[in-house]
């Protein structure tokens, strides 16, 4: 069963893992894709043909969702493209992980701009196509890391967190209007940025997790799915741990 059958997606940095799986999966059901990518053009181009290949209509866009403009011009051409946006997936992101004392002013305003910022941006501009059509799914990629905080992280784990407060206002204020927002908070996943990492690292990680082992980006897509279909019509403002347990 095809669970987005005909609905059209935008999935922000989408070229590469979780985003990437969220694109794919998405299109498996029946979802038509925009999905933007701040610089890995190959990348976009494989993954436009990849999912064209699924028989949907698929596009990809060269788009900063931290810059104000940019991702308001990114849906006015999606929606010339695609005529509708059902689906707003906040997945861009970056870390610049240090320890307080070394982290510099400008690598904590970056990661909230790219992390923060372009969920205001996007939402920001998908709205007014939303609010016309009287229904909506915004679904936005926290981490555990915004639910309980990290050493190293404070610059992450802070942009994480005021995505979820983002969400939790957004649900209230759209939700009167059958526009449903909801966060996805993802534990340890493994994409190709693990695969960098040093294997008995990780092998600690897994063994920490209750249901041993890493998540992959389908277990995160599959959630999305969830929250973009009908399926989670009466669900908003929530947040869903996807984590294997580690927040247990």
């Amino acid at each position: 069963m095809k669970l987005l059958e005909g609905k059209n997606a935008i999935i922000t940095g989408a070229s590469r893992g979780i985003g990437k799986g969220i694109a794919e999966v998405f299109a498996k059901h029946g979802a038509n894709v925009a999905f933007s990518y701040s610089s890995s053009a190959e990348a976009a181009n494989q993954l436009e043909k990849e999912l064209q290949e699924l028989g949907i209509k698929a596009k990809g866009y060269k788009s900063n969702a931290a810059d104000f403009k940019e991702a308001e011009e990114l849906v006015k051409n999606v929606l010339q493209d695609f005529g509708s946006i059902d689906i707003l997936v906040n997945n861009a992101g970056i870390t610049k992980d240090n320890l307080l004392m070394r982290m510099s002013e400008e690598d904590f305003d970056k990661v909230i701009e790219v992390n923060l910022k372009s969920v205001f941006n996007m939402t920001k501009a998908v709205q007014r196509t939303m609010l016309k059509q009287r229904q909506g799914s915004i679904i936005n990629m926290s981490s555990v890391v915004g639910v309980k905080g990290n050493a190293g992280q404070a610059n992450y784990a802070a942009s994480k967190a005021g995505m979820i407060g983002f969400s939790k206002s957004m649900a209230l204020e759209l939700g009167s209007r059958n526009i449903r927002t909801n966060v996805i908070a993802p534990g340890f996943i493994e994409t190709e940025m693990t695969g960098k990492l040093d294997e008995k690292t990780v092998e600690g990680w897994r063994e920490a997790i209750p249901l041993k082992r890493g998540g992959t980006p389908e277990d995160i897509a599959n959630t999305c799915v969830f929250l973009a279909s009908d399926l989670s019509a009466y669900i908003t403002g929530q947040v869903i741990n996807v984590d294997g347990g580690m927040l247990t």
